[in-house]
């Protein structure tokens, strides 16, 4: 029949050449056969976040309910959002809101250049054995537990500690409490968590460092450009879109001060200052069976990390360095 011929009611016909073709299901396509041991192992990776990430967040439920273990989750009475008036007019909550916020964002901004400066030095090391001891030895320290890590630094710099006896023997000095000053406490914080994470954390720019092409610094070398100009100009530029996904990263783990950490550094005395969100959801949710007011604290704490995230995504998208 040909394209401009009537049928038999008289509407016009259209060929099979001109008909639009039908649309094959992905699932039947040549490139999903091919990929389906892809898929295969992409399963347990779906399974996982359904499982224990997406299906636990039904539990957010508890912050809006008076929750008791008689009625579950779903009988429990509705309160609507009392749990959340309690949470913001008890002195104690926003003390730990605030402690957590200095804390998290001490621990991003004085934290965060070490693994871009380490990565950059042993970028530029020549003596590979030298290079391969200095990596083993600030890589090691990320494999200890935190219970190890601060039996360590409880050992250091306790009164009766080893710096407190090597400088009482150089100067006399009275032992200096630096676990029981506020200062002191979260110097040996900060401390703690950059010699543990730092040379881990320095793998992800190192590899970013080998996608920089080397024609670049000789280029920069050829212009009379020296190591720190080379750094500047090349180095730093060349792994920013690396620096700012790290960045927005870690942006939405300002509001989740690790546990481990605090809990094994503690102490009564500086309670003031290391009370943080996590140990207090432990002690007043787990301990004190206040279910409801620590799941609104920690839907709270998620809430401020997805728009800091969000935030910190559009800054950057400003610089089109943006995540997404």
């Amino acid at each position: 029949m040909k394209p401009n011929s009537l049928d038999a009611t008289g509407n016009q016909a259209v060929s099979a050449a001109t008909a639009p073709a039908r649309k094959v299901p992905f699932w039947r396509t040549q490139r999903f056969a091919l990929n389906v041991p892809l898929w295969t192992m992409f399963v347990p990776v779906v399974a996982f976040y359904l499982i224990f990430k997406y299906t636990p967040m039904a539990g957010l439920v508890i912050a809006f309910k008076n929750y008791n273990f008689h009625d579950g989750i779903f009988g429990s009475p509705w309160v609507g959002l009392e749990n959340f008036r309690n949470l913001f007019t008890q002195a104690q909550s926003v003390q730990i809101i605030r402690n957590t916020l200095m804390l998290s964002l001490l621990s991003v901004f004085i934290s965060f250049p070490f693994p871009i400066a380490l990565a950059i030095m042993l970028n530029e090391v020549r003596k590979m054995w030298f290079k391969k001891i200095v990596q083993t030895l600030v890589y090691l320290p990320y494999f200890f537990s935190w219970v190890i890590v601060g039996g360590i630094v409880i050992t250091l710099f306790a009164q009766s500690g080893v710096v407190n006896s090597v400088m009482g023997r150089l100067t006399g000095a009275e032992p200096f409490a630096f676990l029981f000053k506020e200062w002191s406490w979260i110097s040996l914080f900060l401390g703690s968590g950059i010699w543990k994470d730092t040379g881990f954390n320095a793998i992800i720019y190192l590899a970013a460092l080998t996608t920089i092409d080397p024609s670049l610094y000789e280029a920069a070398g050829m212009d009379g450009a020296g190591k720190f100009k080379q750094m500047w100009h090349v180095t730093l530029p060349g792994i920013s879109p690396t620096i700012v996904i790290m960045l927005i990263l870690a942006m939405g783990r300002v509001m989740e001060v690790g546990f481990d950490q605090i809990y094994v550094l503690q102490n009564p005395i500086v309670s003031n200052i290391s009370e943080v969100i996590s140990t207090y959801i432990y002690q007043i949710g787990l301990q004190g069976g206040q279910f409801s007011l620590t799941t609104a604290l920690g839907l709270f704490e998620s809430l401020v990390a997805f728009s800091l995230v969000i935030l910190t995504n559009a800054i950057a998208k400003r610089f089109n360095k943006s995540l997404w």
